[in-house]
């Protein structure tokens, strides 16, 4: 049976729920979620809000855009290198 995954939204909102003052086992239940599964959460999202969690996606998927650009650079200075170590 397939899991459902929840998106950024619906996690804080079973995060607010518990800091609403629901017990944890009363808020797995609700939503069909493991203990495991709600303390990774709440490790992960845990004192963020929306906006502040779009602007992290936003700053991950510059830094993963970077890096990339970064590696693609490298491996054009090592192949230059190469060729001109060959030439003397």
């Amino acid at each position: 049976m397939a899991r459902p995954r929840r998106n950024e939204e619906q996690i804080l909102a079973v995060l607010k729920e518990h800091e609403a003052g629901l017990k944890t086992a009363d808020v797995c239940r609700k939503h069909n979620i493991s203990q495991n599964t709600f303390y990774a959460w709440k490790a992960k999202y845990s004192g963020l809000e929306l906006s502040d969690l779009k602007k992290l996606r936003g700053l991950e998927d510059e830094n993963r855009r970077l890096k990339s650009i970064v590696a693609d650079l490298t491996l054009d200075n090592q192949a230059l290198k190469a060729v001109l170590s060959k030439k003397f």
